[in-house]
């Protein structure tokens, strides 16, 4: 069964949403936060909204979001063009191609010179080959696009400035509005099955998943039922009557504008469409782009962790061979109160052991090279080395142990971290001298800035704030938080420092920021989470421990299960 939630129909459903409420508004401003996804504020309605454009590979889609994004400190080139173009125009009209995943966006402002001018910016979601290009409306002749096509890519149509804008190719199917009972019956063959996919073959804007919920539906599927159920169903989303829900099966999530019945799990409802994509998309592009962006971090960090694992089994194996010391020192003394008994060239000699009660016999190992006071010395030697070797190995091991455990802890780090977070993990691994510094000049001047905290709000209006990494988690722990403010950190588990910024925070607010460190912690997808809280005052960092690493004592446990909606709660509060 196909995941693809972003169909023509679902297409349909957020343009209602757009053209309700973009229909007259003027875009104010136009930014680029990364290189395929567009911000458009949109004055509309005596309110501010944020339109979300994105031609992601992986996340491509189009919606109202009020999500935060951190814009370059020099635009793109792309976001520069439509500046000129489109800031200040005014949307006409948005409309969608069929039932393609197409939609239009027709703005009507004015050049340099004061002429009226029409544009379209046209926004293609089809997952890999998705762009946004923005067309004279009156040549049809495209201006630019957020990515360029040229005809060695794709000889149907060129998407490079000044190329007639061409749609893609027509799939020719029938309108699933238009259908009727009786045109279901005649296209549909109910004998060779599969009815799922030949719903998705005969009809536009159709994917699997919305094809398997109209069989669903439909019951036993047959004749009669089927072209009913799907009348009904085209007749719910053409009228608007959608219930935006979001599915989690298995930990996998499946969205729609309609309730997926077919699908078991739990399911939510949001108010708007594009309440619906804002929390399905909650960080899921950011931490695509931050994978590509760390991978050669992350590497690093699963190498470093493996090696010191390796290193702990050779060293376990050395320290079983160092208890082996004592079996050296009898062998030694046996041997010297025995030399009488061996003659150089000797392989091995049977002598009788004093130290058992039963008196039994020994059988010790020599070197035939060797005199028979050189074999006991060397027996001693070995002893000597081994009692010695047995306290230095358990320091490495130890030592060991801290790094897989600092290496762990990063791991952690880099599953919820943002492109500013990397930045300073990379930073402190620089610091810590595991990596060279690439960029000197840019180091020095990272290092004089203040790490960003991430802030929440508590139901009662108490502010929470979490460190993401470890410069983060020590800046918030040993400078920032007063020493009576509330502490919170994973039991024995890797995660974030939370800070609650009260002396005396509520039931409510010890729980909710207990909810945020279990979240932030390697055990986000676990439930019934130990969290432990204790006061600022009683939480230490020992002398030369790794960064981010602190002890702590007088502390409380609550257990929790991490949930990723109230995070997005507290976090808009």
């Amino acid at each position: 069964m196909s995941t693809m939630s972003f169909d023509g129909i679902f297409t349909y459903g957020i343009l209602q949403e757009l053209s309700e409420t973009l229909v007259s508004g003027r875009i104010s401003k136009i930014y680029q936060p990364f290189p395929n996804e567009l911000i458009l504020q949109v004055r509309a309605k005596g309110e501010n909204r944020k339109l979300l454009i994105s031609a992601h590979p992986n996340y491509s889609r189009v919606h109202f979001t009020n999500e935060p994004y951190e814009n370059p400190s020099e635009p793109p080139m792309f976001c520069m063009l439509l500046r000129k173009h489109l800031e200040g125009s005014i949307i006409e009209q948005v409309y969608q191609l069929g039932l393609d995943r197409i939609l239009v966006i027709e703005t009507k402002g004015r050049n340099e010179i004061g002429d009226v001018t029409y544009k379209q910016l046209i926004i293609e979601i089809m997952g890999r080959h998705s762009n946004v290009v923005l067309v004279d409306k009156e040549k049809q002749t495209i201006i630019d696009s957020i990515k360029h096509v040229p005809m060695a890519l794709n000889r149907h149509r060129t998407l490079l400035p000044g190329a007639p804008y061409v749609l893609p190719p027509s799939q020719d199917k029938l309108h699933p509005f238009e259908a009727d009972e009786e045109t279901v019956v005649k296209k549909i063959d109910f004998n060779s099955g599969k009815l799922a996919t030949q719903l998705v073959q005969t009809f536009s804007g159709l994917s699997p998943l919305i094809a398997n919920e109209v069989v669903f539906r439909s019951g036993l599927a047959n004749r009669s039922t089927l072209p009913k159920s799907f009348v009904e169903t085209m007749t719910l989303i053409k009228e608007g009557q959608f219930t935006p829900t979001l599915t989690t099966v298995n930990q996998k999530d499946y969205f729609y504008l309609l309730e997926l019945t077919h699908l078991e799990g739990t399911k939510k409802t949001y108010a708007t469409i594009s309440e619906l994509l804002d929390r399905y998309y909650y960080g899921k592009a950011e931490r695509d782009r931050v994978k590509q962006q760390a991978h050669d971090l992350v590497q690093f960090i699963s190498t470093e962790k493996k090696k010191n694992e390796k290193k702990i089994k050779k060293l376990e194996q050395t320290l079983q061979n160092a208890e082996k010391a004592s079996e050296y020192q009898l062998a030694g003394e046996l041997l010297t109160a025995n030399l009488h008994l061996v003659k150089k060239g000797d392989a091995k000699v049977d002598v009788i052991n004093y130290y058992d009660e039963n008196s039994g016999t020994l059988t010790i190992s020599l070197d035939p090279q060797k005199s028979p006071s050189q074999n006991a010395q060397s027996y001693f030697t070995k002893y000597q080395k081994a009692k010695n070797s047995v306290s230095i190995v358990i320091e490495q091991i130890e030592k060991a142990n801290e790094e897989v455990q600092y290496f762990e802890s990063l791991i952690q780090q880099m599953d919820t971290a943002t492109h500013k977070d990397i930045a300073e993990i990379r930073e402190e691994l620089v610091e810590e001298g595991y990596l060279r510094n690439r960029q000197q000049k840019q180091a020095k001047k990272q290092k004089n800035t203040t790490p960003t905290l991430e802030q929440y709000v508590s139901s009662d209006g108490t502010t929470i704030l979490v460190g993401k990494n470890n410069k983060q988690n020590e800046y918030l722990t040993n400078r920032l938080a007063a020493r009576d403010d509330v502490w919170f950190h994973t039991k024995d588990i890797p995660g974030s420092h939370v800070v609650i910024r009260s002396q005396e925070p509520s039931e409510e607010t010890i729980l909710e920021a207990a909810h945020l460190a279990a979240y932030f912690s390697k055990a986000k997808n676990s439930s019934s989470v130990p969290v432990d809280y204790t006061k600022i005052r009683h939480v230490k960092k020992p002398s030369g421990a790794k960064p981010g690493f602190v002890t702590y004592d007088n502390q409380q446990t609550v257990y929790v299960t991490p949930s990723e909606e109230l995070v997005l709660k507290l976090r808009q509060s």
